[in-house]
């Protein structure tokens, strides 16, 4: 999973969420920051309140929170959701080719992009994936 630090990049650069099953997502600045929520039908889902999207939370949690709006949440994507949103970019190049290489205990993800070649290392596919992307959203 990627940083919390990097969901906020992501999410700065304009990174979009459409809340689905399995989402994963924080809440910061609520002394909940070392919490991860995931979007379930059994205890949260997203309903329209005062014609905004928000997380809806029932059942009986600890904390007790009844909503938070959804620009309050950040987005924890995983390493498939960072990959098809990076495609969804790339697709525009012709050919959108881009691929990610372990090597020596590293990922790269690597790809061309306007005419220049750029690769992304980190410790786990998904921050490679990550950094990629943010480098991209913050271009476009």
């Amino acid at each position: 999973m990627i940083s919390m630090a990097m969901a906020r990049e992501l999410k700065e650069a304009g990174l979009a969420w459409q809340p689905a099953q399995g989402d994963r997502f924080a809440l910061p600045d609520r002394d909940l920051d070392d919490r991860v929520f995931v979007i379930n039908d059994m205890a949260t889902i997203i309903e329209m309140f005062q014609g905004m999207p928000a997380v809806t939370f029932h059942g009986t949690p600890e904390w007790a929170s009844d909503y938070i709006f959804l620009g309050e949440a950040v987005w924890l994507p995983e390493e498939g959701q960072l990959r098809e949103r990076l495609h969804a970019i790339l697709v525009n190049e012709r050919p959108p080719v881009y691929d990610l290489v372990f090597m020596d205990g590293v990922f790269t993800c690597r790809f061309e992009w306007r005419g220049e070649s750029l690769a992304f290392r980190a410790q786990a596919a998904a921050d490679a994936y990550a950094a990629a992307l943010l480098c991209v959203l913050q271009a476009v």
